[in-house]
């Protein structure tokens, strides 16, 4: 197999005169030009023969084929210009999969065509297992992270480059500007840690903002303890839209008309809750219980 294209700020200016393309920020394409950090999110993904790789944002292929000297990899992208150029640098190499699309189906939900590609990749062989390694683009990190954790397929780690902003809020801790429903649902089910952080110099074109590289491994422990995932999803979505006001309050406005007032009050009382407590106050835990017993109830109600 081909050594992996060294696309430095040199061969990406040249490369994009020679096509005659701009990057475009609105799709947040910004590469990634330091070797040394390419060669740093590989050896952190701990890549082997038996790991399928989700990437998306494919760019150029730069990390594509870093990542497929290792890997078996299935990568998105969605622009056509960035996909023709992408399918150049990873031509010849048969163990990657180019899709050529938006790889989310909506901001809540991974497109079905990837879903489906990364299923045809794991059934090769029972022992693979998917990691998510990626320069991900701005505007997608979010949704494209905590879709693949809502998701039933079998991710074993994500190492991601994402904006300093985004990464703040994902580690972030109760009673803190940054502290959101992201945060929680994270830190709920895996061990987040922050590998390095990025100045715009090491991209190109700079970006105006700091980037981050992050590592994510699920806690399957932790994840055992929340009684219905989609539910908590959307109960932190909704509780952290109105973070700073009384937590009774919104709670009896989130569960209206499946529970009572009375019954809100209940479920309140039991966790030792002051009347004054707010959603940003609370530890991921206690945002867990909270969720599992609310959930107990409205079970409890069905079956009556």
């Amino acid at each position: 197999m081909n050594t992996p294209q060294r696309q430095t700020r040199t061969h990406l200016i040249s490369l994009f005169q020679e096509q005659g393309l701009h990057p475009r920020g609105d799709l947040g394409q910004n590469f990634l030009i330091d070797l040394n950090l390419l060669e740093m999110i590989v050896y952190e993904a701990r890549l082997g023969p038996d790991d399928v790789v989700l990437e998306v944002g494919a760019g150029t292929g730069g990390l594509t084929t870093y990542l497929s000297a290792a890997a078996a990899v299935v990568s998105v992208e969605f622009d056509s210009h960035m996909y023709a150029l992408a399918c150049r640098a990873v031509e010849g190499r048969s163990n990657v999969t180019l899709l050529h699309t938006d790889a989310l189906k909506s901001k809540n939900q991974l497109a079905p065509v990837v879903m489906e590609a990364i299923r045809r990749e794991l059934a090769v062989d029972p022992k693979r297992r998917l990691k998510l390694v990626a320069n991900l683009p701005y505007n997608i990190g979010t949704p494209v992270i905590s879709n693949l954790i809502a998701s039933d397929l079998p991710w074993e780690l994500m190492v991601v480059t994402i904006q300093w902003e985004l990464a703040e809020r994902m580690l972030a801790k109760p009673r803190t500007g940054e502290y959101s429903a992201l945060s929680v649902f994270l830190q709920a089910q895996c061990h987040l840690k922050m590998i390095r952080k990025l100045p715009p110099s090491v991209f190109w074109p700079k970006p105006t903002i700091d980037s981050a590289i992050v590592r994510i491994d699920p806690n399957p422990e932790l994840r055992s303890k929340i009684v219905n995932r989609g539910a908590f999803q959307h109960f932190l979505r909704d509780l952290f839209t109105q973070r700073r006001k009384l937590l009774r309050g919104v709670t009896v406005n989130l569960f209206k008309p499946q529970l009572s007032k009375q019954e809100v009050d209940e479920v309140l009382e039991s966790m030792h809750f002051p009347q004054d407590t707010r959603a940003e106050e609370l530890e991921v835990s206690q945002l867990v219980e909270l969720s599992n017993r609310l959930q107990r109830r409205l079970e409890g109600e069905k079956l009556q």
